[in-house]
């Protein structure tokens, strides 16, 4: 399954409805925490590619599936 092309924005909006927070920025980088999971970094740029996309799903333990 290919992965859509989102930009950082709307990455970040998606995990928040999934109980993460902002924990802070630095520069572009937005750090985010969940309460009993990995903390992940996500690129506020306009366009995030597949691979960082891939890996950000992969550290926040949902599926591609869950995530599309």
């Amino acid at each position: 399954m290919k992965l859509p092309v989102i930009s950082g924005s709307k990455l970040i909006k998606i995990l928040l409805k999934k109980g993460y927070y902002i924990r802070g920025q630095k520069g572009s980088h937005v750090h985010l925490r969940h309460p009993e999971k990995m903390p992940v970094t996500v690129p506020n740029h306009k366009i995030i590619s597949r691979k960082t996309l891939a890996s950000i799903i992969k550290a926040t333990g949902l599926t591609e599936k869950d995530f599309v």
